[in-house]
This record gives structure tokens, sequence and C-alpha cells, in this order.
């Protein structure tokens, strides 16, 4: 197993557990009126864009000049940014005035549970001494 991809099963993990989470609650969700595709198509965006922004900064490391790591942490943070608008204003402008408030901001949390684990790595990268 290579490094970068033992790195990455923190983020798999994530993703499975979040979705594991989704059906088993299912029926509660669907009570509160919580669009479940919705969830599903977030965390599914959320693992995608966190496994390239992670391949970029992984790469990004190994440069002995720290700018490149702050560049691409930086350009990482804005990608993330511009990915979720834009999937946010095309949920609206595809389904209306009747998309779910409830299922965008749960997916929001979902970005803070994918963010806290791409630190986490990061920081556990950085300490290593070859990193």
């Amino acid at each position: 197993m290579s490094s970068s991809s033992r790195f990455l099963l923190p983020l798999f993990t994530v993703f499975a557990i979040i979705n594991i989470l989704i059906f088993s609650l299912k029926t509660i969700l669907l009570r509160f009126n919580v669009d479940i595709s919705v969830l599903l198509v977030a965390n599914v965006i959320f693992l995608l864009i966190n496994i390239l922004v992670f391949l970029f900064q992984f790469k990004a490391l190994s440069n002995p000049n720290l700018n490149v790591f702050i560049r691409s942490v930086m350009g990482g943070m804005m990608l993330k940014m511009f990915v979720c608008a834009i999937a946010v204003l095309a949920y609206v402008v595809i389904i209306g005035n009747d998309y779910n408030k409830k299922a965008v901001f749960i997916s929001l949390f979902f970005y803070l549970i994918y963010l806290a684990v791409e630190v986490a790595i990061l920081t556990r990268l950085n300490n290593k001494k070859n990193a």
C-alpha cells in the first residue's frame, strides 16, 4: 500500500460512516423532511473533492519550499468553497423554491467533518521527519 493511499483511508472511513448513518437514520430524517438524496450526493462530492485536494497537498509536502504547501492548502480551500457554492446554487436552480434547507445545512456539517479529517491527516503527515 502506497503512503498516499494509506493516508486516504480515513477519508473513505468517514464516507462509509456517513453513508451508514444516513441509511440507518433514514426514517428519522424523512420524518423531519430531510432529502436523503441530497445528503448522499453531498457526501460523494465531499469525498471526491477531498481526495483531489489531499493529493495536491500530499505532493506539495515533499517540496522543500514551504510556500508551495501553503499555496496548495489555500488553493484547496478555495476549490472546496467554490465547489460547495456551485453545488448549492445548482441544486437551488434545478429544484427551484422547493429546495431542502435542512439537507443543505446537514451537508455543510459533513463538510466540517471532512475538513477535520483532512487537517488531522495533514498534521500527522507533517509531523513525520521526511515530510
